[in-house]
């Protein structure tokens, strides 16, 4: 019989560095710890770059076996992630998060009790959803169509957001954790206009 293991694993490519505002590592927020963390991107702010972090005792356990990657180690990567973070905490863009997510989501909320459509606004530091829906009383998701409208008028105002969500009804935004609070109020003014140019078509 194979015993039953539980193991959790954090991938944190959307929440860690401090993006949440509040912690270095999304997994921060919840009160739990992983047996094991995996990252890429991020730390090495677009040089190619990965990095495990696990447990002595898990770390130990590779060694009964070969593993082999033709990049392990490489001294210029190790160099670049050493620097990035380095910057992160120097320049303070976990603080940036918090304070200007803090700052964009307050912003966001008044477009929520403005519109019909927009039905909540929600998330941590500048790791925000949006939620898109037909109407407040039935809360169903707004169509992929409209989503799809919304979305090309925003790009076309030199905006790029993300979607997500079960239905796709979720505006993702992610900016750089540089951003300022003129940049927000930028994009602030470019998602009204976009919703605001749908409500006069519907």
């Amino acid at each position: 019989m194979v015993p039953h293991i539980v193991f959790y694993c954090a991938w944190q490519v959307q929440t860690g560095f401090g993006r949440t505002g509040s912690h270095f590592w999304g997994f921060q927020g919840h009160d739990v710890i992983p047996d094991m963390v995996t990252m890429a991107k991020g730390i090495g702010n677009g040089f190619p770059m990965g990095a495990v972090i696990t447990s002595p005792e898990i770390a130990a356990s590779f060694t009964k076996g070969v593993h082999f990657n033709t990049f392990a180690g490489n001294p210029v990567a190790s160099a670049v992630a050493s620097a990035v973070l380095d910057t992160i905490i120097e320049d303070g863009t976990q603080k940036n998060s918090l304070d200007v997510g803090t700052y964009l989501m307050t912003e966001l909320a008044k477009l929520r009790d403005k519109y019909e459509i927009i039905g909540d606004v929600r998330g941590k530091g500048l790791q925000i959803g949006v939620e898109m829906i037909k109407d407040k009383t039935s809360r169903e998701p707004l169509p992929p169509e409209d989503m799809a409208e919304i979305f090309e008028d925003v790009k076309d105002m030199g905006v790029l957001i993300g979607k997500g969500g079960v239905y796709g009804q979720i505006f993702r935004i992610k900016p750089p954790m540089c951003i300022t609070k003129e940049d927000a109020d930028f994009f602030v003014e470019v998602f009204n206009k976009s919703v605001h140019n749908y409500m006069e078509r519907r």
